[in-house]
């Protein structure tokens, strides 16, 4: 997947409604659109990946600390200007692996003397998606094509009355381990 592109193909979000027909299919591509969109948001980062390195700026943290985009090889790996050399920078996560999972990428790097801007090129993104984020993004895909049932939010019958449609607290949980958090630097 470039990066883009939705987390969870059409034919998955179809499977998942029981729709056979192409009747919907530009409705249910603007659903996973939205909810690709929504889950980047949610977690301030991208999960496609790039296959070719581009350069971005980016603000050094601390003289020894570079926070980045999210990148997932060493591949074209360029830091100011200097190809990466292991001896010279660390990346992290160690080894891709966050409490215990494998697969994330590198996000912060550490060396010397980092000030200002810093250029790096690399090639961004996630090497996979990973499957909670497809799941997620089917989840809240489902919701918004199911949303033009519940105008204004509001969905209900006369047996059970009117309720108002909420964030979905289960894609939330779901997409909390991959939420970037804010970094304060005093």
């Amino acid at each position: 997947m470039a990066i883009g592109d939705p987390y969870a193909s059409l034919a998955e979000l179809k499977a998942r409604l029981s729709i056979v027909d192409t009747e919907d299919d530009d409705a249910l591509n603007g659903a996973l659109a939205a909810a690709s969109r929504g889950v980047n948001q949610f977690c301030q980062r991208q999960f496609n990946k790039s296959t070719t390195a581009s350069d971005r700026q980016f603000a050094a943290t601390t003289s020894t600390l570079l926070l980045v985009d999210d990148f997932h090889t060493t591949t074209d790996l360029v830091i100011d200007g200097d190809p990466y050399d292991s001896g010279t920078h660390t990346l992290e996560p160690l080894g891709g692996i966050v409490d215990g999972e494998p697969g994330w990428p590198y996000w912060r790097i550490r060396g010397a003397d980092f000030s200002g801007v810093v250029e790096v090129t690399a090639q961004w993104g996630w090497a996979e998606v990973p499957e909670s984020i497809t799941e997620a993004t089917l989840m809240t895909a489902i919701e918004i094509f199911k949303m033009k049932d519940s105008p204004f939010g509001v969905q209900g019958n006369a047996e059970m009355g009117l309720i108002r449609i909420r964030e979905n607290h289960r894609v939330s949980q779901i997409l909390a381990p991959y939420r970037r958090r804010a970094v304060a630097v005093a």
